[in-house]
């Protein structure tokens, strides 16, 4: 735990989702949260998408963060917080397009997760 999952659209081309993830891995790591074996990330490009009802123009990164539920809200808003300063430096964004960048954190229910490693 936690989960780490980056959709983007897929018009932002030269996203660096391999580097982003490890930006936002090391927030995580950084943060004394959790332990780097148990951080799972991953990037997904979203080929179909709209933002609002203008086809052109727009572009998003949506981060979620799945974590066992239990931790204090501050120390969520703080994870929130910092995870959307990474993201927003983490590249050159393109100014041809309205990027909106959101974080979003949610709460696993410890009683019904279960994990193996193998």
């Amino acid at each position: 735990m936690p989960h780490l999952t980056v959709e983007y659209s897929a018009n932002l081309t030269a996203l660096p989702a391999a580097a982003l993830l490890r930006t936002l891995n090391d927030v995580l790591l950084h943060s004394g949260q959790f332990d780097g074996p148990d951080i799972k990330s991953r990037a997904v490009p979203l080929p179909l998408f709209l933002v609002g009802d203008e086809p052109d123009g727009h572009a998003f990164v949506h981060v979620k963060l799945a974590l066992l539920a239990g931790r204090q809200p501050e120390v969520k808003k703080l994870l929130s917080q910092q995870l959307l300063a990474a993201l927003q430096t983490a590249c050159d964004w393109p100014a041809e397009l309205a990027v909106q960048l959101c974080v979003e954190l949610l709460d696993i229910d410890r009683g019904s997760y279960s994990k193996a490693t193998l």
